[in-house]
């Protein structure tokens, strides 16, 4: 009966080791990049969890370990902004082009059916939308995120934050200008490609 519970591993003791070390001690740093990047600390540990998961099942010799965590890190935060609901559907997307060259993002990205042109343009977005992010400050960042993306009230955040509804809402508008500007830059590359 022990032998249907244990899982046979190819894995060496040296091999086991080495994991081990590498989780130790890239652990603090990895779990520090990535808590910048996500709106929660348990989103974050999450992330962290898949990432170790996902380096320490693989079978191949990882010889850049630390850019190959950053790499799968970063990877696993855009695949969690993906899986959230589209933030300011109505806001940032709408066009006040009505001419028939223009393309709507949310036809686009709220689309069941998908082709490798919806798809590729799925990714652009989001990838955009990840480095738009990324540049603002962290405080208009954050606030974006847990409002926007999380559906967290601002009387919620400031309640956990201690700063006024009337600053989280003025440093939202900040963010929401922001990624504005970015994502029709986007658009407008897109249209004249």
């Amino acid at each position: 009966m022990e032998d249907v519970l244990t899982i046979p591993t190819a894995m060496s003791a040296e091999d086991n080791k080495n994991i081990t070390h590498i989780i130790k001690s890239m652990s603090r740093r990895l779990l520090g990049f990535i808590k910048k990047r996500v709106a929660s600390p348990e989103d974050a540990e999450d992330i962290l969890q898949e990432v170790f998961y996902q380096y320490a099942g693989n079978a191949a010799t990882i010889n850049q370990a630390t850019s190959w965590l950053f790499t799968v890190a970063n990877n696993k935060i855009t695949d969690s902004y993906r899986k959230k609901k589209l933030p300011l559907a109505d806001d940032i997307f709408t066009s006040s082009s009505t001419d028939e060259d223009s393309f709507d993002w949310k036809e686009i990205l709220l689309q069941s059916d998908t082709n490798p042109e919806t798809e590729y343009l799925r990714n652009i977005f989001w990838e955009e939308l990840q480095m738009a992010l990324d540049e603002l400050p962290a405080e208009q960042r954050e606030v974006f995120i847990e409002h926007e993306m999380n559906g967290v009230a601002f009387k919620d955040i400031e309640a956990k934050t201690g700063v006024g509804v009337a600053t989280l809402i003025s440093r939202k508008r900040y963010a929401v200008l922001h990624l504005r500007e970015r994502l029709q830059i986007l658009r407008d590359e897109l249209l004249n490609y």
